[in-house]
């Protein structure tokens, strides 16, 4: 018998972006596969589930989009994210090549020297915002070098990062004001990458440079730099504002890392686990599928709830609980398979370095009440107040 739990929740309302868990938890347990009354769309809110999606292209395919709105879909349509092979592998090689291990090995130094300075300055000033002081500094100077942006607008690229995920979403408030954000997102692109004003041997000169090769449309350049920039901040930015609200938060696990750095890499991926930056992408379906007897047809759409998966107590043990030691790897909150997040490698990078800093540097941190800025896919911080200890010196909050 065909079971086909529904639910009339907007998973998208201020409310649920807010305060997502519990009614992730009651999805859970309606079954494999729940359907989305709101939407016309299946969620999959269990691990299993998720981890088969994203295993399984051929059935699950991204190729007609993984947002919401099909009208933003089709603007993003043959981007890295928006392709199944072959034309992803295509795509998805040019950046492999650019963001492989070798090149990350000659990128640690630099970011290390850059986590470093910017703990430095911080820890001097004992009080400042996590957010706008610490977590949105560190990513949008990184990538934009790395790609070879020239330094005008700069200022601008978390802006239009966020009108970017918004627009995976429905088109409620913030998904409508999206796309005149993703308007001007295109002119800045447009304008600032083109191949006289990218660095020479940066990611962006190397999509010329693979173009004139003939290895992918010159049309393309364009949209694949996008592609890769606006993904890269802001979901960073949320990493590194969640490490520092857990690690307040929880005085413990910070006295456990200060003992033990050793376990820096373990604790990132904790903190990707219990707060995943991206929440949300969406599946077609090929091919018929059943979901645990939960029958879907083919031409189905399907949200795959990475938030709620990396909270599944199928999966792990005391999923609400943040525990350092778990080291939970096979998370999927950078996605898994071919539509893994093609920049997790730098985003591990940037996170593990500014953990290291602080706890080179830093004896205890307190945190105020964070403010939350609510988006459509994105879940992150909008402020947070800490202060910083080092040494004897105490200071109150600003």
């Amino acid at each position: 018998m065909n079971r086909r739990p529904i639910t009339d929740v907007d998973i998208y309302s201020d409310e649920m972006l807010d305060l997502p868990y519990d009614e992730f938890a009651r999805m859970r347990s309606l079954g494999p596969a729940v359907w989305l009354d709101r939407y016309d769309m299946w969620a999959f809110p269990r691990y299993s589930q998720v981890r088969a999606a994203l295993a399984d292209w051929k059935t699950f395919s991204s190729g007609e989009g993984v947002g919401v709105e099909p009208e933003f879909n089709e603007i993003r349509r043959g981007t890295v994210i928006a392709s199944d092979p072959p034309e992803h592998t295509k795509l998805r090689a040019l950046f492999s090549e650019r963001l492989s291990g070798r090149v990350m090995r000659e990128l640690h130094e630099n970011i290390e020297a850059r986590a470093e300075k910017l703990v430095d300055d911080l820890a001097a000033r004992e009080s400042f915002d996590a957010v706008g002081d610490f977590a949105e500094v560190f990513p949008v100077s990184l990538v934009a070098d790395l790609i070879g942006l020239p330094l005008e607008e700069r200022d601008k690229l978390l802006e239009r990062s966020r009108g970017s995920f918004n627009a995976f979403g429905p088109k409620n408030k913030r998904g409508l004001e999206t796309f005149h954000v993703f308007e001007d997102t295109k002119k800045y692109i447009s304008t600032y990458g083109t191949r006289d004003r990218l660095t020479p041997g940066s990611l962006g000169a190397s999509l010329y440079e693979a173009a004139d090769r003939g290895e992918l449309e010159p049309e393309q350049v364009l949209p694949l730099m996008f592609s890769y920039l606006f993904p890269s901040l802001d979901t960073t930015v949320s990493a590194i504002g969640h490490a520092v609200w857990l690690l307040a938060s929880h005085p413990e696990q910070w006295r456990t890392l200060k003992a033990e750095p050793s376990l820096i890499p373990a604790a990132l991926e904790e903190i990707l686990r219990l707060e995943s930056p991206v929440q949300f992408f969406a599946r077609s379906l090929r091919a018929d599928y059943d979901a645990e007897g939960t029958q879907m047809k083919a031409g189905d759409r399907v949200i795959l709830m990475y938030g709620s998966a990396n909270r599944d107590d199928r999966k792990y043990v005391h999923p609400d609980r943040f525990d350092i030691r778990r080291n939970p790897v096979d998370h999927v909150a950078f996605g898994a398979g071919i539509h893994n997040c093609v920049g997790a490698r730098l985003a591990r990078a940037e996170v593990h370095a500014l953990l290291g800093a602080l706890v080179r540097r830093v004896d205890r941190i307190e945190a105020g009440p964070p403010m939350r800025r609510l988006n459509n896919s994105v879940r992150s911080l909008g402020s947070l107040p800490v202060v910083v200890h080092v040494g004897e010196r105490v200071a109150s909050y600003a």
